[in-house]
Formats: C-alpha cells, structure tokens, sequence
C-alpha cells in the first residue's frame, strides 16, 4: 500500500467498450504512461458493449463487468485483462444480474467491486465483489444508500471504496463508502457539488479521490466541467479550480497512481477524443497531444499502476 514516498511504476491505463458514431464497440484503447501514447490492444471484449465498468488488480489484471449490447441487451460477463501480455480472457463468475450503466472499484490485491446499474428490475443498489486472484464472485450483504444508475467509482487501496452521484429518482450528489476490512457502507457527509451522473472518477494513491464532469439538471439538462476533490484523510471534499477543458459528460477516469489521474473522451457537443491530465499533488489540467483513436461516449476502464 502506498505511503506517498515510493517511486511510481504506473505503466498504463486502458479504455475498453462505449459508443462510437457507427455504434457500440469491442475495441479496448491503451494509454501508456510512460510517454503518454495511445494504441489500441489486438486483444477485444467479448462482445461490443457500452455502460459498462473497469477495475483493476494493479500489475496483474484488470476486468470489464456488465454493459449492454448493440441489441440493447444486458450483460452479466466480466472480461479480463492480463497484464503485461494484455490477453485477454472472461470469467466463469458473472454479475448477479445481467446489468448496465454500473460502477466498479477495487482494493488492488485484494478484491474488485461492481456497485449500482441498471438490470430489468430497475435501478440497483446491489454490490458484486470478484476476490483476487481465484476471481470467484460473491454478493455484499452491504447495499447502497439506494439503487444507482451511472454512478462513478473510485478507491482508497487498502482502506475503502466510494461510489458517488448516480441517477435514481433525480440526480444524486451522495457518495457512498465501503470500507475494505469489513465491506461495511456509511454515506460521507460530504456530497458533490451537485447531483450529477456519467462522471468520471480516479484516484490519488492514499491521498484523494476525484469525480470528474457528468450530466446534472438546472432547469435543464447541462454537461459539467468541473472536478471535486475528497481528500481520504477526512473525507472531505473540495472542488479544484482546475477544470476540464470543456463540460464533459460520459468520460472514464484513471489514474497513473501518485503522478497524474487521466479524463479520457466522453461527449460535450459531439463525441470527443481528447484526454485531460490532471497532475498530482498540485492537481493542474493539462491536455495531452495524443488522442483516443477513436471519438467514444460511455467506455469504462482501468489503470496498471504497478504492483500497490
């Protein structure tokens, strides 16, 4: 786990599924850190799927759960990334309910968590947990605070994961926290800046977590640039005057742990390709030169940060 000393090892993140003009896709994108490149793994989901979710074991694998279809089916498979050979390979564990438009986070060594979505029952306020590394999946006796469509995840390795915002009955700015040595839930008092879905959320080692733009209602429907900072110490949250380059909604969100935490696509007035890098401690927006391949809305991914 880290303390704030180390010397990063991130290597890369990955972007996997979403929309593209001609529809959903299969193809999984990887932006490595090393010389914040792009390219695109040989290596696809299962099947094209978007609203789906990403988590990650830092420096083993990283896994893709959920989604829906170009028929507009529901998925429960949950495909696997290995690294460093980025092969890919699903699970003979599934989610609980074929389901989209879900979350996911992980205690990286430990175990993964998919909250939230979508199934045909409604919105979920379920959690899937897929333990590291024999990935057999169990359901949490914890719940959200209530069923999330949309939400963001993001975590604290070792300590505690957040799901945050979300689409139920209205847009919801609570953020939920499940803390690792128990899988319990509590609810911060701190909440968004908003109530806002489709963001994009990473996290900074040990020290904060971020819930980047979204979609949020003000007498009309409206994308956000604006980022919000909980600092883990206390979980309180703050908002950086730092912000996207435009209001974005439908990006994913990584992080190259204790460097920098990346916002990547999404859609402002039209699908985009641009990736925003946020720099750590300082928490400064820069633009990257390089691009996503392709212009994609809704994806979901993960980060390789090395071995937490």
């Amino acid at each position: 786990m880290p303390t704030g000393d180390e010397t990063p090892q991130g290597v890369a993140g990955y972007i996997g599924g979403g929309g593209t003009s001609s529809g959903v896709r299969s193809g999984i994108d990887k932006l490595t850190f090393a010389d914040e490149s792009t390219s695109t793994l040989s290596a696809t989901l299962t099947t094209a799927r978007g609203n789906l979710a990403g988590m990650a074991n830092s420096g083993v694998a990283g896994y893709f759960g959920g989604g829906i279809n170009s028929s507009d089916v529901a998925l429960s498979g949950i495909d696997k990334i290995t690294f460093p050979a980025d092969s890919k390979s699903t699970l003979s564990a599934t989610l609980t309910s074929a389901r989209y438009q879900l979350a996911g986070m992980a205690n990286s060594g430990t175990a993964g968590y998919f909250g939230g979505g979508a199934d045909s029952g409604g919105d979920v306020s379920g959690i899937d947990k897929i333990t590291f590394p024999a990935d057999t999946k169990s359901t949490l006796v914890a719940t959200l605070t209530t069923g999330r469509a949309h939400a963001a995840g993001m975590a604290n390795t070792g300590t505690a994961g957040y799901f945050g915002g979300g689409y139920d009955t209205g847009y919801l700015s609570g953020i939920d926290k499940i803390t690792f040595s128990a899988d319990t839930k509590s609810t911060l008092s701190a909440t968004l800046t908003v109530g806002k879905y489709i963001m994009a959320a990473f996290a900074n080692g040990n020290v904060a977590g971020y819930f980047a733009g979204g979609y949020y209602y003000a007498g009309g429907d409206f994308n956000v640039s604006g980022i919000d900072k909980i600092t883990f110490s206390a979980d309180t949250k703050s908002t950086l005057s730092a912000t996207l380059t435009t209001a974005t909604r439908g990006a994913v969100g990584f992080s190259n742990n204790l460097v920098a935490g990346y916002v990547c696509g999404g859609f402002d007035s039209a699908r985009i390709t641009r990736i925003d890098k946020i720099t750590f401690p300082a928490d400064t927006k820069s633009t990257l030169s390089a691009t996503l391949p392709t212009a994609i809305y809704i994806p979901n991914g993960f980060a390789d940060s090395g071995v937490l």
